[in-house]
C-alpha cells in the first residue's frame, strides 16, 4: 500500500484533539483528587480505588497518543526522503497506538461511570 504525505497529516488534527481531551480529563480528577482530599467528610475506600485507576489510565492514554503522534511524524520524514515502506510500517504502528489510546479512554469512561455509581450509593445512605 502506498500512502503520500498527507495521509498521516490527517491525523494531525484528530491526535491533538484527543490529547487535548485527555489533558482535561486528567485535570477534572486532580481537581476532583484535591477536593477530596481537603474536604472534611471522609472518602469512601473503593472511591480512592477507582480514583487510582483512573489516573493509571489517563496516564497511558496520554502516552499512547504521544507515541502516535509522534510515530505519525516519523512516519511523514521517512516518507519525505522516499522511504514509503519504512513510513507506512511506521503509520500502521502509529494507527494502533491510537486505537490502544482509544480503548483505554473506553475503559476510563466504564470507571468513571462506576464511581458516580458508588457515589450515588453512598448518597442514598
Amino acid at each position: 500500500m502506498h500512502i503520500s504525505l498527507t495521509t498521516p497529516a490527517l491525523l494531525f488534527p484528530a491526535i491533538s484533539l484527543l490529547l487535548l481531551a485527555y489533558t482535561n480529563r486528567f485535570f477534572s480528577l486532580a481537581a476532583l483528587i484535591r477536593t477530596l482530599s481537603g474536604g472534611d467528610k471522609p472518602v469512601h475506600r473503593d472511591q480512592i480505588d477507582n480514583l487510582k485507576k483512573r489516573i493509571v489510565i489517563i496516564r497511558r492514554m496520554q502516552e499512547a497518543g504521544v507515541l502516535s503522534f509522534a510515530l505519525c511524524v516519523l512516519c511523514m520524514i521517512f516518507i519525505y526522503i522516499g522511504m514509503n515502506k519504512t513510513g507506512s510500517l511506521i503509520f500502521g504502528a502509529s494507527l494502533l497506538l491510537l486505537l490502544y489510546s482509544l480503548i483505554l479512554s473506553v475503559i476510563e469512561i466504564r470507571i468513571s461511570v462506576d464511581a458516580l455509581n458508588i457515589h450515588l450509593k453512598e448518597m442514598s445512605k
